[in-house]
């Protein structure tokens, strides 16, 4: 499965409702039935996870900047801890996978199928990166985004290793409970640091988000990219290997699309009159934020200040000081990505491949 499902899991009455909405429209879609579960992880699992010894990346992320996170009361920080990170599967339960006996095999139109375990992997070079996942199914404004430091092996090295045959064009993963994500192998030519990740923020992947060992493709939403609890690789071609979620509709493209959102104050908020600071995030990964532009009460776009970048793959947070005055005002909020365009202010439902529009929220002063 993929951290992007239409298809959620939260134990709280907001993630239910939110999810529930999504479920609904799923299935106004008619796109198949999506289950809701409370999920927990396994003590085994958490054991085996704590007895691993991780390698350190031979090819590490560059350091952040002390100044990625605006200070601003109340605005989340710039990478989103492993109990924060938003959570959507199709599955009622976590795959519990013994790690000693687990493999990833790399086969299909290949010259060489591979098998590996998981000592054999983690012995490879690895490299870490921090990258923004974000779910397809995530409507304006909403909150299944996140940021997490991944390290894994090189997904591009490990295809160059089986010798892949010039007529495959789909990068299938599969999952151990048989769930499948494809997207174009053309899309892995630009250099992109897709990899095959077994941690997280510094630690092995927690079982919620694919324990051993997951798919993380930046620039590319979960559905058609981020299979978890990895065991497959298949080099094939849409022709012959139809993934799970285009078989239901959604669009074979799966490339993200560039999306802000105003984080501070929240909608509805009541603020005192005088100097008001807004904040947020942004993100076009693998293109870039190039600017970030708020609107009060539809006037001119004005630039916000943007903080220190961490990659072309991440979100970036932007803060804004406004001398608010008396009254009920609306703010509205958009991104320049790093090709100069601006983000679309056409207003689109999740289906068949991501919501579009402004962040609009209001306050009263």
């Amino acid at each position: 499965m993929a951290d992007d499902e239409p298809a959620p899991r939260d134990v709280s009455r907001r993630t239910f409702l939110r999810v529930s909405a999504i479920v609904g429209l799923a299935a106004a879609a008619g796109i198949g039935i999506v289950t809701l579960a409370q999920r927990g992880t396994s003590g085994a699992v958490d054991a085996i996870r704590s007895a691993l010894q991780l390698p350190k990346p031979t090819d590490p992320a560059a350091a952040l900047s002390a100044s990625v996170t605006p200070s601003l009361p109340g605005l989340a920080p710039a990478i989103t801890a492993n109990s924060d990170f938003y959570q959507i599967d199709v599955a009622m339960t976590v795959p519990v996978v013994d790690v000693d006996t687990w493999q990833l095999t790399i086969d299909g139109l290949v010259d060489a199928p591979m098998h590996l375990t998981f000592d054999q992997l983690t012995a490879l070079p690895s490299m870490s990166r921090y990258i923004t996942l974000n779910c397809v199914s995530n409507p304006v404004g909403g909150d299944l985004v996140g940021t997490a430091l991944w390290q894994g092996v090189r997904l591009t090295d490990l295809l160059a290793s089986v010798g892949v045959h010039p007529d495959a064009d789909l990068v299938l993963g599969k999952s151990v409970d048989g769930f499948t994500a494809g997207f174009p192998r053309a899309l892995l030519d630009d250099g992109r640091d897709a990899m095959v990740a077994y941690a997280m923020n510094g630690e092995p992947l927690p079982a919620i988000h694919g324990f051993p060992v997951r798919l993380i493709v930046p620039g590319l939403y979960g559905y058609v990219s981020a299979t978890k609890w990895l065991s497959q690789i298949k080099l094939t071609t849409l022709a012959r290997d139809v993934p799970f979620w285009f078989s239901r509709g959604w669009s074979t493209d799966g490339r993200v699309e560039s999306a802000s959102r105003i984080d501070v104050p929240h909608d509805g908020t009541k603020v005192a009159a005088g100097p008001t600071a807004i904040g947020g995030r942004a993100w076009h990964q693998h293109t870039a934020v190039g600017a970030v532009q708020i609107s009060i009460d539809e006037g001119p776009w004005q630039d916000t200040t943007l903080a220190d970048k961490i990659s072309v793959d991440t979100w970036r947070l932007w803060s804004f000081t406004w001398d608010a005055t008396p009254g009920k005002h609306q703010l509205r909020v958009r991104v320049i990505d790093g090709n100069g365009t601006a983000q679309s202010e056409q207003v689109r439902d999740v289906l068949p491949g991501a919501s579009s529009g402004l962040h609009t929220i209001t306050i009263n002063v």
